[in-house]
């Protein structure tokens, strides 16, 4: 919980997540895990690490995420393994979801939103990247409207974990 509550008070506040929070989240992971439980407990923390940047590159490199964003996630893949790194990868798909539909709504940008959506299907079934022909879809660029994902990747991390702990209890 610390290190993606950390990786949301510098993604609000910076606008970046710090290398020394997310490598020192995998640190922790890989060593929390293999104390725990041994070499199947490192193997976990390698295949959730591998899962959740290989996962979140994908989006890096089509510049709908920060780097940062995917070493956190990488990060959180390495704490929590696979399949409960897939489990937060849904909750917070679901958070972000409704997290962005409030901030196009505040920012009264709802109708341009749902026009980027189709161009960006109709890119990507092209096979072109949507930020090249329209340069406010490219997450870095000032145009954009930026959501800090490092505070939706907490909030959905911890949702996640709250509701496993009241589900297996």
């Amino acid at each position: 919980m610390a290190v993606v509550l950390g990786a949301a008070v510098y993604d609000v506040r910076y606008r970046r997540i710090p290398n020394w929070l997310s490598v020192g989240g995998v640190l922790l992971g890989f060593a929390l895990n293999s104390f725990l439980w041994g070499w199947p407990g490192f193997r976990h923390s390698l295949i959730g690490f591998a899962v959740g940047f290989f996962s979140y590159l994908a989006l890096y490199m089509l510049r709908a995420m920060g780097a940062g964003d995917v070493k956190l996630m990488a990060a959180v893949g390495a704490i929590v393994g696979l399949p409960n790194w897939f489990g937060i990868f849904i909750v917070t798909a679901i958070v972000g979801g409704i997290m962005a539909l409030i901030l196009v709504t505040v920012r009264k940008r709802v109708k341009s939103t749902f026009w980027n959506v189709g161009y960006i299907l109709n890119e990507m079934k092209s096979g072109r990247p949507a930020y090249a022909g329209k340069e406010e879809l490219d997450v870095h660029h000032p145009k954009a409207v930026g959501l800090p994902h490092g505070a939706v990747i907490a909030v959905g991390t911890l949702f996640y974990l709250a509701l496993a702990a009241h589900f297996a209890g």
